[in-house]
């Protein structure tokens, strides 16, 4: 779950900052980072999507392997913190779904991500969407300040993962919730058969299994967490939904020194 050595993780940064400054650049021309196929991830996930939601360029540059917004039942109101939030769909979607006295965060690590999500952002006059630069095992946000996580097919990419989820249980507010899309692999696959099956970049070397799932997100308190398959991204591998809570009565504890002040990787 976590990359011992120093020289392979930095590898794998190296190659995942190439790979999503290359689909920056190729915005709108290809399906999604999980799958080949544009029937059945990326712009294909939002289907439901209404007219007007969100602009068309915002939809045909979805990397995705799912559609969280559909799954995280935001309400008017609430701030919601998306993790890679990439061309900006998802924080443009929910901006829609929170209203005027919500507000939307989106974190990246790509200045060309947060660049074309700027651009999306502007054009879908979505005001209330606030874009920030850092990574997700350093969310530059305040404890207890978010009351919704959303995600898609970021967290595989992460080579910290217990990371992420401390940092994710560190910004939920109490009573705050998890709506994610991720690749997730079946737990009879071991991390080498994961790799077996497609690269660290293209969301499947680095998937964690449904039982790594679930134990990270009760290591760092969170509960009633499940995972949900949905459809397969190879043999053994599924895009899913994962939810989980932060109880309503937990007392949040200051962020450790280095955390909440995440810069590019």
């Amino acid at each position: 779950m976590t990359d011992t050595s120093t020289g392979t993780a930095a590898k794998l940064q190296d190659e995942v900052r190439a790979y999503y400054r290359a689909k920056a650049d190729e915005a709108g021309t290809n399906g999604s980072c999980c799958s080949p196929d544009p029937e059945t991830f990326g712009p294909a996930a939002y289907q439901d999507v209404r007219p007007g939601a969100a602009t068309d360029a915002a939809l045909l540059a979805s990397l995705g392997c799912g559609n969280p917004t559909a799954v995280a039942e935001l309400r008017e109101g609430e701030t919601v913190l998306d993790l890679g939030s990439g061309a900006g769909l998802d924080v443009i979607l929910s901006s829609r779904r929170v209203g005027p006295d919500g507000r939307v965060f989106g974190l990246d690590f790509l200045e060309e991500m947060l660049a074309l999500a700027a651009a999306n952002v502007a054009d879908a006059e979505a005001d209330n969407v606030v874009l920030l630069k850092g990574t997700i095992e350093a969310i530059p946000l305040p404890a207890a300040t978010v009351d919704v996580i959303i995600s898609n097919c970021v967290i595989n990419l992460s080579v910290d993962k217990p990371a992420v989820f401390a940092e994710m249980s560190r910004v939920l507010a109490p009573g705050g919730r998890l709506g994610i899309s991720d690749v997730v692999a079946e737990d009879r696959l071991s991390p080498e058969e994961r790799a077996e099956r497609g690269s660290h970049s293209e969301c499947i070397a680095g998937a964690l299994s449904v039982s790594e799932y679930l134990e990270l997100l009760t290591a760092v308190g969170l509960e009633d967490a499940e995972v949900d398959f949905v459809q397969e991204a190879a043999d053994g591998l599924h895009a899913a939904i994962v939810r989980a809570r932060k109880p309503a009565d937990v007392r949040t504890e200051p962020a450790p020194q280095g955390a909440g002040g995440g810069t590019c990787c």
